[in-house]
């Protein structure tokens, strides 16, 4: 279910920090309309520690109803209280979420068989299936690949958002779980070469900002066409890279801004970014023609 092209979607607010409800509906609704394969609310790109419960809910809800049935939705639920998350998952499966991606326990930095006691607990309290998010540069723990092997022979337990930059190791966990066991890239920029070593596609954070063209690339890949591939990639590098310059979803949501898709706000403890760095990002979007094309699209 979970393969190809995922976005991981921002959440907009709007200048009174509520959530902005219409312009989500039409960010899920350009999504779809792009070919994205999936979507993926209320991860880490969508400020999801900032949301309330209610909130958290609610944004599932509008992408479940959005998408009717046209793409599976991967809603987050992760956290370091294993009896919270369950209870999150259990709401989210209620609400018609096809998913769950669990981003592993951060701060209290569990052993191995923690982690796979958390998921093997998450995932006998649902029963749609889980992808495990790893992301050690983010919550201070790796999901080995020992670990994921022995996750993946839990019956819903279908994938990992590998995010840990290391291809090494990567290329280990392809070889040492099932074939079906989805094996999804976290980072745009080596989504290609993951691809390559038999990974299923990526969650995407430059997606939101480009998803009929970062779908585009990782078909590609997925065919075989690497040529095809290297070409998006070359074009669209620049755009990966500059979305992480700063925390993200700073820099995503300020080129979404700049491109007219949604209001230019954050929840603390984001902030926007330097001003140094908001040109760097005008720059890129003005060097592959996005920012005039997509506020055209707005108006019409």
């Amino acid at each position: 279910m979970f393969t190809g092209c995922g976005t991981a979607l921002v959440t907009p607010f709007r200048h009174d920090l509520s959530l902005d409800e219409p312009a989500l509906r039409r960010l899920i609704r350009r999504q779809i309309d792009a070919g994205v394969d999936f979507l993926v609310p209320c991860g880490t790109t969508g400020e999801n520690p900032t949301l309330t419960r209610a909130e958290h809910l609610r944004v599932v809800q509008i992408t479940v109803e959005e998408s009717s049935g046209q793409v599976p939705v991967l809603a987050g639920a992760g956290g370091y209280n294993t009896a919270e998350v369950i209870e999150l998952a259990k709401d989210l499966e209620s609400l018609g979420a096809d998913g769950i991606l669990s981003v592993t326990p951060y701060y209290n930095k569990p052993t191995q068989e923690g982690l796979y006691q958390h998921y093997k607990a998450i995932a006998a309290a649902i029963s749609i299936p889980i992808i495990v998010y790893s992301v050690q540069s983010r919550t201070g723990v790796n999901v080995e690949p020992a670990t994921l092997k022995r996750l993946a022979q839990i019956e819903n337990i279908a994938g990992v958002k590998e995010a840990s930059g290391n291809i090494g190791q990567i290329a280990t966990i392809v070889s040492q779980v099932p074939e079906q066991f989805s094996v999804l890239s976290g980072d745009d920029a080596i989504a290609l070469p993951v691809i390559a070593l038999g990974g299923h596609g990526v969650i995407s954070v430059v997606a939101n900002e480009i998803p009929a063209e970062m779908a585009s690339l990782i078909q590609a890949c997925l065919e075989g066409n690497f040529a095809c591939a290297r070409e998006l990639q070359k074009t669209y590098l620049p755009l990966m890279e500059i979305n992480f310059i700063e925390s993200n979803p700073g820099p995503v949501k300020t080129a979404m801004a700049e491109m007219g898709l949604l209001e230019p706000v954050w929840r603390l403890p984001l902030v926007p970014p330097k001003i140094e760095n908001l040109e760097k990002i005008r720059g890129i979007l003005e060097s592959i023609g996005l920012v005039g094309k997509v506020h055209a699209a707005a108006t019409n």
